[in-house]
Order: structure tokens, then C-alpha cells, then sequence
């Protein structure tokens, strides 16, 4: 199906590996320009590039710290002087660093939401100002269902997912008028290279509360953003959609 995305231009933060790699590479397909966002993985994030590229689209990688406010400006102007135009955001940047609030640092705290919290509140802010103006624009913030139900050892994941998650809905108020479509997917747990870490048990344990029997994968997630991006979805706003095979219920 052609979603008629050809030609738009997008930006995705966290876009070197996992989740966001498969989503920027996903819009690649679909005729998107694409600005990959990153931090530490420069060679991943120019390999994720170089597949853009040869899908027939543009792909620029683009170095910065989703915390900070200028670096998203920057980015955000960097990217329309390079593709001409911005119309897709997808956030997707985000680390943990868990533990159970009575050992929690302050730190861990500040780091978590700095990163999840703000850096989406950063993104979102600078293409506003863009898709408010043009009068068109698509975002999708990657959540999380452990941001609907909260989690064990995790208070800052967790907060940080939910405050995506409503903040997500109230831009969506605030857009909507100027046709901005705003929308949240919430992934359960997905084959990425950070399962690598976690223990057999806990790996178990979030396989039965699937009802599918399985997990999600990179691309499960990239086709539904892609079509969260598209013309298809210019009805649905404000809308927070699981992906996780039935984990969440």
C-alpha cells in the first residue's frame, strides 16, 4: 500500500539502532527523507544512512543531545535547509537506569526524565513552531506501556513514559486546529539489542504476559509509526496505541 509519504521530510530522534533505526529506515522505504538523530553510534547511525539512501531517499545524520533545546533547534533547521521541508516528527530517543526508589538517586531521576521527558518536550516544541505555521504535520512520540502501567524498580522510566504520554495528548489540543496530528505508540517489549541485558527471568516473565506468544520486533513498530505519518491516519489524534501482542491486558 502506498501510504503517500514520497517527498515529505522527517526527523527521528534515536534513530541509530533498535526501534528508531527500523522506523527511519521504514520511512526510507516509503519515500521519506529522513534526519536520524543520534548521540553516541556514529558509524550505526551512518550505516542507517547509507540503507536510507539506497531506497531512493535522502538520509542525514545528525549528532546532537535530545536534552538540549538548542541542539533540537539546530537540528530542526538543519534538516529543512537540507530536505527543503519538515513534516514528520518521530521521537523515540530514550535510555533507562533503574532501580528501586529507595536506592534511586537524584541523579538517576534527572538523567532519565532529562533525556525521555524533556528531550521529547524539546523536539515536539521545535517542529511546532514549523507545522503550526505550514498548518501540517504529523508527530508520533514513542511511549511505552510501562508508562500506562508503571513498573517495578522503574519509577523514572516509568514517569517519563507517562508524561510523554499526556503531554502527548494535550499538544494534540493544541495542534489539532492546524492540522497537526499528535499520537503516541506504546511498544511492550521488542527484540532489540537492550534485551541482550536483561535476565532470562524477566525476559520469561514479559513473554507470558503476552498473549501471542511472542515479542514485537523493530519493524512491527516502524510499520504502524508509518502509518501514523501518513494521510491514512489524518483522522486519529490524541490516541496512545499498545503494541506489545497483548502483554498490556
Amino acid at each position: 500500500m502506498d501510504l503517500g509519504l514520497k517527498g515529505k521530510g522527517a526527523i527521528v530522534t534515536g534513530g541509530s539502532l533498535g526501534i528508531g533505526a527500523a522506523i527511519a529506515i521504514e520511512l526510507g522505504r516509503e519515500g521519506v527523507n529522513v534526519a536520524v538523530n543520534y548521540r553516541r553510534h556514529d558509524t550505526e547511525a551512518k550505516q542507517v544512512v547509507t540503507e536510507i539512501e539506497k531506497l531512493g531517499s535522502k538520509g542525514l545524520a545528525v549528532k546532537a543531545d535530545v536534552s538540549s533545546y538548542n541542539d533540537a533547534i539546530k537540528m530542526v533547521q538543519q534538516v529543512q535547509e537540507q530536505f527543503g521541508r519538515l513534516d514528520i516528527l518521530v521521537c523515540n530517543a530514550g535510555i533507562t537506569w533503574d532501580g528501586v526508589i529507595w536506592k534511586m538517586s537524584e541523579e538517576q531521576w534527572d538523567t532519565v526524565i532529562g533525556v525521555n521527558l524533556k528531550g521529547y518536550f524539546n523536539y515536539n516544541k521545535a517542529v511546532s513552531v514549523v507545522f503550526k505555521d505550514q498548518k501540517y504535520g504529523k508527530i508520533v512520540n514513542v511511549s511505552s506501556i510501562n508508562g500506562l502501567r508503571g513498573k517495578f524498580a522503574q519509577a523514572n522510566y516509568s514517569a517519563s513514559k507517562g508524561g510523554e504520554i499526556a503531554m502527548s495528548k494535550s499538544l494534540a489540543r493544541d495542534l489539532g486546529a492546524f492540522n497537526v496530528n499528535v499520537n503516541v505508540v506504546a511498544p511492550g517489549m521488542v527484540l532489540t539489542d537492550m534485551m541482550d541485558n536483561l535476565a532470562p527471568e524477566f525476559k520469561n516473565k514479559a513473554l507470558a504476559e503476552t498473549v501471542v506468544g511472542r515479542f514485537a520486533t523493530p519493524q512491527d513498530c516502524a510499520h504502524l509509526v508509518s502509518f501514523l505519518c501518513s494521510d491514512l491516519s489524518r483522522h486519529i489524534t490524541g490516541e496512545v496505541i499498545k503494541i506489545d501482542g497483548g502483554q498490556y491486558i
